[in-house]
């Protein structure tokens, strides 16, 4: 294969990942992120500019092959500047639907896929007259620009609905507004996906989810679903990719109530519940997702016994517990630490699930963190 430059929107743990995937198919990078101290920085060489800044990304465009992100928050009309020049994968439109809740829901509902209720929010009466209507709770969104968390109120009261248009609705203008009716779900789980330029279809199974105030926590795959739920989440994801003409790899993040699957929302990137793979599947969510965007053939997405990820949030911890385990992996982003910050992550992999879950439990007691193992390791035995 002929030396391929890969430009990456955003130059965050992702990118790094895309990185370390890519040097052994002789892949070369270029970054592009605001911040001079992003950690895919450390890997690949990296333009510090305004995402906006057209003269900046014009350069960016003459040196790369192709371009990708690892971000969705990348202002659509970036991507759509660099696709006058280079190649984008994903494409802008899908970039754009993924970036605004209404449009990727009202997506959703037009695909057949089963999905909470929504509606566009702007004003405080019109709040009103839909908690009426869905019942409480309910979360009040901003329509753009949240993730992990942010961006959000929950409303479990009349009394909240002044609190909650106080807190977000300054952002009408801005981002605008959406109001979801509360799911009581038993579980999460998604759909780490991935669609090559020849519309090739392939994904990871299904893996099971668990957040702390909205940030991911841990993962486990596969996750504890019957064949009809497994096939039916795949199922969806296929179906969301296809309307999107999507190239590379995707979340699509979903609600298990009872028998009943409900989407929640798709991320247009790789995707932290997809880290597992690494170690855990025969192809990497970052390896296919370089596949797909420089136009090579999908490697396999089997799984090689069973995984866990858990999530290091703020500072790392000691290593020597996870990588005592046979099975243990550590990944340090090489990032400050920082409350709430995402600075790493572990995945500890086994081909027995009863062999996973006591390895969970001997890492979360030695690291003093049982209870956030602890849902894998129910998880596992149940």
């Amino acid at each position: 294969m002929t030396t391929v430059t890969v430009g990456i929107l955003g130059g965050g743990q992702l990118a790094r990942m895309m990185v370390l995937a890519g040097a052994p198919m002789g892949l070369r990078f270029e970054l592009f992120d605001p911040a001079a101290d992003a950690c895919g920085g450390q890997l690949a060489p990296l333009q510090v500019a305004a995402f906006e800044d057209e003269a900046a990304l014009a350069a960016f465009a003459e040196r790369v092959d192709v371009v990708t992100f690892d971000f969705e928050n990348v202002p659509a009309r970036s991507a759509q500047f660099l696709a006058g020049r280079v190649p984008v994968y994903p494409n802008p439109d899908a970039l754009a639907v993924a970036q605004d809740r209404l449009s990727e829901k009202t997506l959703f509902r037009q695909l057949g896929i089963p999905l909470p209720a929504f509606a566009d929010i702007g004003s405080r009466d019109e709040l009103a007259t839909r908690v009426a209507e869905f019942g409480l709770p309910c979360i009040l969104k901003t329509r753009r620009f949240g993730y992990d968390g942010k961006g959000q109120f929950r409303l479990r009261s009349a009394a909240d609905i002044d609190a909650a248009w106080d807190a977000l609705g300054g952002q009408v203008a801005r981002t605008g507004l959406i109001l979801e009716g509360f799911v009581a779900f038993e579980r999460e789980v998604s759909v780490v996906a991935v669609r090559g330029q020849d519309g090739e279809f392939r994904a990871w199974p299904v893996t099971g989810n668990w957040h702390v105030e909205g940030v991911l926590s841990a993962s486990l795959a596969p996750a504890q679903l019957t064949p009809a739920q497994h096939d039916a989440a795949i199922g969806y994801a296929r179906t969301l990719a296809e309307r999107l003409d999507y190239v590379g790899v995707f979340a699509l993040e979903l609600f298990c109530r009872g028998e009943e699957l409900l989407a929640n929302e798709m991320a247009p990137r790789v995707h932290n519940s997809g880290h597992w793979t690494i170690e855990g599947s025969e192809t990497s969510q970052f390896e296919n997702h370089l596949r797909a965007v420089v136009g090579l053939p999908l490697g396999d997405t089997r799984m090689l016994g069973h995984a866990c990820m858990l999530n290091w949030l703020g500072e790392m911890p000691d290593a020597d517990a996870v990588l005592a385990q046979p099975g243990g992996h550590w990944h340090d982003y090489g990032k400050e630490p920082r409350d709430g910050r995402k600075v790493g992550h572990a995945t500890l992999r086994e081909d027995e699930a009863g062999a996973l879950a006591a390895a969970l439990e001997d890492v979360g007691q030695q690291l003093g963190r049982p209870d956030q193992v602890a849902p894998a390791v129910a998880a596992l035995r149940d």
